[in-house]
């Protein structure tokens, strides 16, 4: 069982009936990838402006990629009493010392969050893309074929007039255009890096947030730390564009 990085002042496990109601990591450890990249282009940075020296940095880059491979090949058991971020920080700190604890300089969980649902939310509409692209392609390809191919067309549950089977086809490959626009324009607002919020109000490291940015492969760094931390627009519009 990992050590609780919180919790020091008290004497008592947590009743587990507690840690059940707020155990989290059944569905944010899908989270697990996103959250080690993410640290790892923080240390690289920290390393850059000199918060950490070098081989601080590239301690923590290489405790990181270990535990990527440990996750990945199945080895690991995440604490439930624990999110994915203090799974992968107690992990880091049981394998590389105290300097560990150093990842979390000039930054907070809040933007921690914040990134890694960005990056895991755009990974999935970019799948998504692909997947309605070829599906677009598909139905082109068959109304092409289908285009003498004769049916009857219906109005309120009626037959009415004759059309090709592949005029139905086109009509539904108009509907997935525009859930492609719908994807493109909310992948744009989830391109946005809030690293460098810290828990609301920044920090007074001089992150470089732009290196850290271009390395995550956002467009744009937030403008704001407190919309930076809160916003979570991206993740409904998803929900809208999905639903509809």
């Amino acid at each position: 069982m990992m050590k609780k990085l919180w919790g020091g002042r008290f004497s008592k496990d947590t009743d587990k009936l507690v840690e059940d109601f707020h155990s989290s990591i059944s569905f944010d450890q899908k989270l697990y990838y996103w959250d080690i990249t993410g640290s790892m282009a923080h240390a690289r940075m920290l390393g850059k402006i000199g918060v950490l020296t070098i081989d601080e940095a590239e301690q923590i880059i290489k405790g990181l990629e270990e535990i990527l491979h440990e996750i990945e090949a199945g080895k690991v058991t995440f604490d439930p009493a624990e999110d994915i971020h203090m799974n992968v920080e107690i992990l880091l700190t049981e394998k590389i010392g105290a300097v560990g604890k150093k990842l979390h300089t000039g930054r907070s969980r809040n933007d921690q969050v914040a990134v890694d649902v960005r990056m895991y939310l755009r990974h999935e509409m970019e799948h998504i893309h692909g997947q309605l692209l070829d599906l677009l392609e598909t139905l082109a390809d068959l109304a092409e074929k289908n285009a003498k191919t004769i049916m009857p067309g219906y109005t309120h549950l009626q037959r009415a007039q004759p059309i090709s089977f592949g005029h139905p086809l086109l009509a539904f490959a108009e509907m997935i255009k525009r859930d492609i626009t719908r994807l493109e324009d909310n992948h744009a607002r989830a391109d946005v890096m809030p690293l460098g919020s810290g828990a609301l109000a920044g920090t007074t490291f001089p992150l470089d947030r732009e290196m850290v940015a271009k390395e995550l492969g956002f467009s744009h760094v937030c403008l704001n730390s407190l919309d930076g931390v809160s916003d979570r627009d991206f993740i409904v519009e998803f929900m809208a564009d999905a639903s509809i």
